[in-house]
């Protein structure tokens, strides 16, 4: 079989075909095929829920698999162990067989009650070290606490029966202390409790107004700040807190106290009034927290060498699970023939990879030992394949601008293939300088050179943004130097690569300069370098890239109405040709086309030709000439004709574009209704096409009542592989004709396309407002900064010098680089997705997406 060769220019043949693969081979065969990438299964099963396909159980398993290695990977990011990274090769591996990935989740499911068990055993640990370590401050700090209260008793002045009056006074110089049985007795005596514990620092200030307001001032509260922050089990942050101590009366009020406490999320500890016995309990919680930290550290290193046997193949069982997943995925959107125990597929591939698919087909089958071979039938269908651009790493990065305005049609002319040349030539010329486009092109290669060390590193989104693109950024600096030689532009200055066509004479004080052309001699490549620093320098390049702007959109949208007619002539509609191409392209030709051989023709006159002048011949205004040419046709203001017979020629070519547009309009929609009803005189319903043929067709009699007509014919052979195919083919008919539809769409495109015929060459004049602003800037940013520094002498010149230079660079990077850059790209863009591809494009194929497993890794990267 003969293939023709996929190219960038269009999308690949496309082919759909039938796969009946035996049951027994049904994974392995997926599993093949997602190593290749070149098959886009099609759901054969569109009403049928998640729950009620086939291989739900097995996915659902997966998922538990999926979900306990998430859990390895948390573990391992919370004790900060690595994970170790695969070979470039790893995701190449053969898959392996379905005892080996029984084995791997019997393995992760006893490594998950392992790692939890010892996972909540250190949580639990720690968080009873925690509440010791909390418990030995509050023991530490309350004793000064207890002192000093009980240093207070003999002091006391309120009275048990008035609830009213404060609890304790403040009295700090007194008399001297009591013993210490005779302090406790009287805290019995007074009936006075209290409440001991910890609190997060920052509630502090809202737990003593809410007791205060609360018990009305009827306690007395100490409380000083923990050195060193405690840190939370649950979060590992660390969380300053504070240790309390509240001395109130009455059972009630204590009892109060500890739900105002509890209710704050302070933690309460017990402490006994007798110092001997808070001794001992310091003692008591010494012991118990050294005991505790040799069992912690036992089980961190027991949890940390788990993880880390585990840390060295996860990565790897990461991948393998999310294949099965992938491969189970797509097994349920096949069908299952109960009768012949076989699987069938139906999938989109490139018609040049029929052979690859066969060949693999037959390796799984060989290898499984299988007698019954696996059956390729191929369809021939009406139905529109989806679109599939071949692309390497250089031309990547330009189909994603295309494709981010919409999917090429099937085999229509793709965008991408001009994009490569048109999108970095239009933001060079708004670009233009051959400094910053070196900067620019320098950054490329650098990312060009490190890009196998790049892509194996975590990026951030900006700098991958600029990474993916690195090779649109490698073709608009190379551009941009190019025209940055046609401008003759150095970071605003000018470069003196030849001599100069203007000569200055010599003037006297008072006198203005004026600069005459050298006879036979011009510059011979770009703008002259004597421009620069004109008085009317601006006047002139605002005049020439105006006209500049106009000329490029003109190239670019007549290049882009070409394309049009390629796209008609390969989808064989002369009616397209006839009824869009031609008459769209003479109106665009008439109008915009006569006004760019005005500018041309304009700049070969030498207006200064004394026959001219004496005739009273001025240059005329070409804006002003396109406007007369609509209001006033055939009448030439004296003195500002541009050739002879020239109010001739716009009349005839107003007259030409005015024919065109009844043509635009009408020739299409009455040729197809034409068309259509001298197909039904001769006595058919419809135009037979081909069409879609699913495994799940009925016999012939569901056909005939649903009054399909369909004729099927079919070929049976088998490849140099041994595989056998089948090409199957099904012509029914096509849908109803309705010319108000037709029509209603024609008019709409007529309108659009006469209307934006003069908006868009209008809209191209941004290149040249860029690049005057690129230009200024540029003059601006040297003038403020290093040049300033340039005409200081001595140490301060050379200090300044230096220092200018850093702040010259640095706004040079960030504002004309960068966001003038990307400025400029943006304009590009929109003078591609809607003043060029409008002409020719609309975007509304369907993209092909294969079942890859490298797009499926690529979503979820694991980082190693």
């Amino acid at each position: 079989m003969g293939f023709h060769q996929d190219t960038l220019f269009r999308s690949a043949d496309m082919s759909l075909v039938q796969l009946y693969v035996a049951t027994e081979i049904g994974r392995e065969v997926v599993s093949a095929l997602g190593g290749l990438g070149e098959v886009q299964f099609r759901d054969l099963n569109p009403e049928t829920s998640a729950f009620q396909r086939t291989f739900t159980k097995e996915i659902r398993r997966l998922d538990n698999v999926e979900r306990q290695l998430r859990y390895f990977y948390s573990q391992m990011a919370k004790a900060s162990i690595p994970l170790r990274p695969l070979s470039s090769s790893a995701d190449t591996l053969a898959a392996p067989s379905a005892s080996e990935i029984d084995e791997l989740a019997e393995r992760c499911q006893s490594l998950e009650q392992r790692v939890a068990s010892l996972n909540d055993n250190y949580e639990t640990l720690r968080k009873r070290e925690v509440e010791l370590t909390e418990w030995r401050w509050v023991l530490r700090e309350a004793g000064g606490f207890f002192d000093r209260a009980h240093g207070r008793t003999d002091e006391i002045r309120q009275s048990t029966d008035n609830d009213e009056a404060p609890l304790l006074q403040d009295v700090e110089q007194h008399a001297p202390r009591q013993h210490e049985h005779e302090r406790e007795r009287s805290f019995s005596i007074m009936n006075i409790g209290f409440v001991a514990g910890v609190i997060p620092r920052e509630r502090i200030a809202a737990f003593e107004r809410i007791l205060w307001r609360t018990l009305r001032g009827n306690l007395y509260m100490n409380q000083s700040e923990i050195s060193e922050p405690i840190i939370d089990p649950s979060s590992n942050e660390p969380i300053d807190k504070n240790v309390f101590v509240i001395f109130a009366h009455g059972k009630e009020i204590i009892a109060k106290i500890r739900r105002i406490s509890e209710s704050l999320g302070a933690d309460l500890y017990s402490v006994d009034e007798n110092s001997d016995l808070r001794r001992d309990q310091v003692q008591e919680v010494n012991t118990r927290l050294s005991d505790l930290g040799n069992v912690l550290r036992n089980t961190k290193q027991t949890l940390d060498a788990e993880l880390t046997q585990i840390s060295r193949s996860l990565a790897a069982w990461m991948i393998v699970i999310k294949k099965e997943k992938a491969v189970y995925e797509a097994l349920n959107m096949f069908s299952y023939d109960h009768a012949r125990k076989t699987l069938i597929a139906e999938a989109w591939c490139p018609t040049n990879s029929l052979p690859l698919i066969s060949s693999t087909l037959r390796d799984v089958t060989d290898r499984a030992g299988l007698s019954v071979p696996s059956i390729i039938n191929e369809l021939k269908t009406s139905k529109t394949p989806p679109t599939y651009v071949k692309t390497n790493k250089f031309t990547e990065g330009f189909q994603t601008i295309i494709n981010a305005y919409g999917t090429a049609k099937y085999t229509e002319v793709n965008p991408g293939l001009p994009t490569i040349v048109t999108f970095p030539f239009l933001f060079a010329v708004m670009f233009g300088d051959l400094g910053h486009g070196f900067l620019m092109t320098l950054a490329a290669c650098v990312m060009i050179y490190y890009e196998r060390i790049l892509l194996k590193k975590k990026l951030d989104e900006l700098f991958s943004m600029a990474f993916f693109g690195r090779y649109i950024m490698l073709m608009m600096g190379v551009f941009s130097m190019y025209t940055g030689l046609i401008y003759n532009d150095l970071f605003s200055k000018p470069v003196t690569l030849f001599p100069s066509q203007w000569e200055w004479r010599n003037v006297t004080g008072g006198e203005v300069a004026e600069a005459s052309l050298r006879d036979g001699y011009r510059y011979p490549f770009g703008l002259d370098w004597g421009w620069h620093g004109a008085d009317n320098a601006l006047i002139f390049g605002n005049s020439y890239k105006m006209k500049l702007s106009i000329i490029l959109g003109w190239a670019h949208m007549t290049y882009s109405i070409c394309l049009s007619y390629i796209n008609a002539r390969h989808f064989k509609s002369p009616v397209d040709i006839w009824g869009n191409f031609v008459p769209g392209m003479i109106f665009f030709q008439s109008i915009f086309g006569y006004l760019v051989f005005t500018i041309i023709f304009k700049w070969f006159v030498n207006w200064r030709d004394e026959e001219l002048i004496n005739n009273g011949i001025v240059p005329p205004g070409l804006l002003n000439m396109l406007i007369n040419m609509f209001l006033s046709p055939g009448t030439i203001p004296k003195g500002e004709q541009l050739y002879r017979g020239q109010g001739v020629v716009q009349v005839f070519l107003l007259l030409i574009a005015v024919i065109c547009v009844p043509i635009l309009l009408l020739l299409k929609p009455f040729y197809l209704r034409w068309e259509h009803n001298r197909a039904r005189a001769l006595g058919y319903r419809g135009i037979g096409e081909n069409t879609r043929v699913s495994a799940l067709d009925g016999d012939e009699d569901e056909e005939e009542e649903n009054g399909s007509g369909a004729a099927r014919t079919r070929e049976s052979f088998t490849t140099d592989d041994g595989v056998a195919m089948i090409v199957e083919e099904i012509n029914e008919d096509h849908e109803e004709f309705e010319f108000s539809e037709i029509m209603i769409h024609q008019v709409i495109h007529t309108i659009e396309f006469c209307l934006n015929c003069v908006s868009h060459t209008a809209s191209y004049l941004r290149l040249w407002a860029l690049s005057l602003a690129h230009q200024q800037l540029s003059v601006v940013l040297w003038t403020m900064t290093i040049g300033i520094a340039f005409k200081m002498t001595g140490t301060t010149g050379v200090i300044m010098t230096v220092v200018l230079f850093y702040l010259w660079f640095n706004l040079t990077i960030g504002i004309l680089c960068v966001m003038e850059g990307t400025s400029a790209m943006l304009h590009s863009l929109r003078l591609h997705w809607v003043e060029a591809m409008s002409k020719h494009f609309l975007g509304d194929g369907i993209a092909f997406e294969p079942f890859s497993f490298q797009s499926i890794l690529e979503e979820d990267v694991i980082e190693g």
